[in-house]
């Protein structure tokens, strides 16, 4: 058996994307965590991994020719992994094609406009010093997230799995769809994406890989207020406005 993949992660959904896939391809991996609620993104020694700033970031012991790759963003990792695995990344070049044009939908599209979306109903409140000049925001990504649930709805219209057969396409995609409660959709419009929801949700893999770190997220659950106002400058750059009062 190979060397274990070290994963520096914290549980959210881009986290997630890549425990599912390595619980779905069997690859041995460790968690380390990255609390991005106290700023350890911003540490210089996971900086030097991930220049951006973000987590996930993976290193490969036995990556090309047997020497340790280390590698950052979700849709890199997925990629990388679908190809050392051979698994869920088709060789056939349509089919392969089909899963990239997917996979590069949620990251451009579904994933940025969901966070957005995530950021208008649950954070700006708190970091804004107008909270009612937030509408327009909240209005314009509720919009468009509610379009690209119809595109994604439309897609399923017929299909077990987003690009024919499950693939990382998937495993990226089901993160970022499972809180559409916290978001205020109603998935009851969007019939095919519940089943698939379902679908994807019932598979082992992909429960394990979504219960990766809760460890983590239940170490920083309860803070105080001084806290949180330290967590949201970690992850925003301010602290939010209601602890300065």
């Amino acid at each position: 058996m190979s060397a274990p993949i070290e994963v520096f992660f914290f549980p959210t959904v881009n986290g997630w994307k890549v425990t599912i896939a390595l619980e779905e391809m069997g690859f041995p991996y460790t968690l380390t965590s990255v609390n991005i609620r106290a700023g350890d993104q911003h540490r210089p020694d996971f900086v030097k991994l991930s220049p951006n700033h973000r987590m996930p970031a993976i290193i490969d012991p036995d990556g090309p020719d047997g020497k340790p790759i280390s590698i950052f963003e979700s849709g890199a990792i997925l990629l990388y992994l679908g190809r050392k695995s051979g698994q869920f990344y088709p060789e056939d070049p349509r089919a392969r094609a089909e899963v990239e044009q997917w996979l590069m939908w949620q990251l451009s599209g579904l994933g940025p406009m969901t966070g957005q979306l995530g950021h208008f109903l649950i954070y700006a409140p708190l970091l804004a010093e107008n909270p009612d000049q937030l509408t327009y925001a909240r209005d314009r990504y509720d919009r468009e997230v509610k379009r690209l649930y119809g595109v994604l709805n439309e897609r399923l219209e017929g299909r077990d799995f987003i690009a024919g057969d499950y693939s990382i396409a998937d495993m990226a995609t089901w993160p970022f769809v499972i809180g559409h409660s916290f978001m205020k959709l109603d998935i009851g419009e969007f019939p095919n994406i519940k089943h698939w929801l379902d679908r994807v949700g019932a598979r082992p893999a992909v429960q394990r890989g979504r219960a990766a770190g809760a460890d983590f997220a239940a170490q920083t659950s309860q803070i105080s207020v001084a806290e949180k106002a330290a967590s949201l400058k970690a992850l925003f750059g301010r602290e939010a406005a209601v602890a300065k009062t």
